[in-house]
């Protein structure tokens, strides 16, 4: 018994020594630009969302956001080289974004669609990589400020693409048909209805090799590979990364006036 119980919490510690604990700091201009309310006396909890993963060769990828309660932070997009063991971000986190699904046409070129929620999503976006995801430049759907998300994407080439821009929540109330042959570099409208369309094929929202699942005793959300008994932990994302606290309150008296 005492063999099986050190064997236990030898496996236990391989296994914490994978977890990865997603980096952030919350700045005063955090704070303004996203109109947090928070105090050391009442944090605001910030939280990792984690929403798809994809392999290229030996890489993995993994997008999403970091949020509070009350609304979404900064994007997310996750690689490593080496199996999970440790993480970089290719792409600068910028404010308001959220990263959603990820495709790749061929061992070079891929794409994972995002927007800006504030808190309605708007300005919809793709992120785009030539290089087998090293590097990433983002191409909006349009020049101008609209509300709308990307629902659906597929792309049967380097270069050819569909996608479907959701405008349900909006005014219009519509959903628009784009579609590309510049491998996401700039997007033509092709039609525009009042119910969803179906693309042919669309970028999968579950990986058959990984997945992502959010273990609630350990407070995590485990990446899992798929092996023939069954799935495999590889590594895990703490769900609360960090707290906003804002600067301490002066709790010192006033000083009378002379």
């Amino acid at each position: 018994m005492r063999l099986i119980a050190l064997l236990c919490l030898f496996l236990f510690s391989i296994e914490a020594q994978t977890a990865f604990r997603i980096p952030y700091a919350c700045t005063e201009q955090d704070l303004d630009a996203f109109g947090l309310d928070c105090s050391p006396q009442e944090p605001c909890p910030v939280y990792a969302e984690l929403v798809a993963v994809e392999s290229l060769s030996e890489r993995l990828f993994v997008t999403g956001n970091l949020h509070t309660l009350s609304g979404t932070l900064y994007g997310l997009l996750l690689v490593s080289d080496d199996g999970g063991k440790t993480w970089t971000e290719p792409v600068k986190r910028e404010r308001g974004w959220s990263l959603d699904q990820i495709q790749f046409a061929d061992l070079q070129h891929g794409w994972i669609n995002g927007a800006v929620l504030q808190p309605l999503p708007k300005d919809a976006f793709m992120l785009v990589t030539a290089d087998a995801g090293k590097t990433w430049r983002a191409r909006p759907l349009s020049e101008e400020s609209r509300f709308g998300s990307i629902s659906q994407f597929w792309f049967e080439s380097a270069t050819a693409g569909e996608l479907v821009l959701d405008q349900s929540q909006g005014a219009n109330g519509r959903y628009e048909l784009y579609g590309t042959q510049t491998g996401g570099d700039a997007w033509e409208l092709k039609g525009v209805t009042k119910t969803a369309p179906k693309l042919a094929r669309v970028a999968p929202r579950d990986n058959p090799t990984w997945r992502l699942r959010a273990d609630s005793t350990s407070k995590t959300i485990r990446l899992e590979q798929r092996l023939n008994e069954g799935y495999k932990s590889v590594t895990s994302f703490d769900i609360h990364v960090a707290d906003c606290k804002g600067a301490p309150e002066n709790t010192e008296p006033e000083k009378p006036v002379q």
